[in-house]
């Protein structure tokens, strides 16, 4: 299993159901979060198939902008 972080624009509740559909599909039901007490609104997600590309796809997908963290 493989955890990405990134950092993005996700910044409340409605953001978090706006892009939950998009990347439930991308990596899977309960296997992301978004920090949005952290400044940097820290995505974490630990795939098993998806890659990291994949998964910032999803997050553009649904609107909004992510920027790998390492």
């Amino acid at each position: 299993m493989e955890t990405v972080k990134f950092k993005t624009n996700i910044k409340c509740g409605g953001c978090i159901a706006t892009v939950t559909p998009f990347l439930n599909e991308a990596v899977g039901e309960g296997h992301w979060q978004v920090d949005v007490q952290n400044p940097s609104k820290v995505l974490t997600a630990e795939t098993t198939t998806a890659t990291a590309a994949q998964v910032k796809q999803a997050i553009e997908k649904a609107g909004f902008k992510a920027e790998p963290l390492n």
